[in-house]
């Protein structure tokens, strides 16, 4: 199947707009006409994973963690962003869109401990991602126009797509020397009925519609406005909080995480006995939401790993942190992501690397 289709279904599973605005999720290199059979899932994009996935003859590699973060000053041999794109593997990353996601990586740990009557440990506060377009065009040239908007990437509104509004009126110009006006004349004032089309943009790939307009539009200087969108309050955040009924000992949960993540050991700061009637996760680096945990009452707090200090403060306010390793606390998702891509993709191989490990070894 074609590359772009799967990467529908992946920001189905985890939509790239809930990402953390810091982050960088989705198609990071790859055709998206290219036909894709086999997929291989992992963390982190290692030399290792590239040559299990090379074997397996995998022209799609979905790592969580994205292979480019910051802005690359160069790309060269040796380094497995060049040898995907030298190859033609393509690389796609839903880290933080996957963290926020309905049954994403939260929701898989908040499983893991029995969480009930759960939210967001932290709600997301998303900027300004997108704007309206508005345009005026002709009668005549209005499909022209309006479907090249949409094959740049306008018009989407949640699982919609060539979404506009259009409305009939009549627009006026006055060409001055040197302009030639695909309709009427320079050097008089012109009169002509014009469709006011609105859609709305992705403020990240307006200079790509923005473009698509002017190559679109029968004017030599198509008019538009272009009016950012404050963003909707969201129920979707990063972690989770809920509640365990009837509570759990401490040293059940304890058991119950190391055996769930598939792990040996665990780092534990605070209290290591008595119930856990309230407790939170977040995976990864958890520190960030460590004081909304507190904030929360929880007794357990399950993360990937918090710093010293941060964990000091936990053990003083009461509260037992559970750190996994970073990747650990990740790593259980996969097989959630991988069965979910499977189904969305029929006759799509998908595999989970076996040479994915977190790069801490406890002894």
């Amino acid at each position: 199947m074609k590359l772009h289709q799967i990467v529908k279904a992946l920001d189905a599973i985890a939509p790239t707009n809930l990402a953390e605005s810091w982050d960088n999720v989705g198609l990071l290199a790859g055709d998206p006409a290219a036909e894709v059979t086999n997929a291989m899932l992992t963390i982190d994009y290692t030399p290792e994973v590239a040559c299990e996935a090379a074997g397996q003859k995998c022209e799609l590699i979905v790592a969580y963690h994205p292979p480019i973060f910051t802005p690359l000053k160069r790309v060269v041999a040796g380094s497995v962003v060049f040898d995907a794109i030298q190859r033609g593997v393509a690389i796609y990353s839903p880290h933080t869109a996957l963290d926020v996601a309905d049954g994403g990586t939260n929701d898989v740990l908040a499983d893991i401990l029995g969480l009930t009557d759960r939210g967001p440990l932290k709600r997301a506060t998303p900027g300004e991602s997108q704007g309206k377009l508005v345009t005026f065009v002709p009668a005549s040239a209005l499909d022209k126009v309006s479907e090249s908007l949409f094959a740049a990437g306008a018009g989407r509104i949640g699982h919609y797509t060539s979404c506009s509004f259009r409305t009939g009126g009549t627009g006026t110009f006055f060409g001055e020397a040197g302009t030639h006006p695909s309709v009427g004349q320079a050097g008089r004032l012109e009169k002509v009925d014009e469709v006011k089309l609105e859609t709305v943009v992705e403020l990240a790939n307006v200079a790509a519609i923005i473009g698509a307009l002017r190559a679109a539009h029968p004017y030599e200087e198509p008019a538009f406005d272009l009016v950012p969108l404050a963003a909707p309050p969201t129920t979707h955040g990063i972690g989770r909080v809920g509640t365990l009924s009837p509570g759990v000992k401490r040293e059940t949960l304890f058991a119950t995480i190391k055996r769930e993540l598939g792990i040996e050991h665990l780092l534990i700061a605070g209290p290591l006995e008595g119930e856990v009637r309230r407790a939170a996760v977040c995976a990864g680096s958890g520190g960030d939401l460590l004081d909304a945990a507190i904030a929360e009452k929880v007794d357990l707090y399950l993360t990937g790993e918090v710093h010293h200090h941060d964990a000091l403060r936990a053990a003083k306010a009461g509260v037992t942190v559970v750190g996994t390793l970073h990747s650990n606390s990740e790593r259980v998702t996969l097989k959630h992501l991988a069965a979910k891509l499977a189904a969305a993709c029929p006759g799509l191989a998908v595999h989970q690397s076996k040479m994915d490990r977190d790069p801490f070894s406890v002894r």
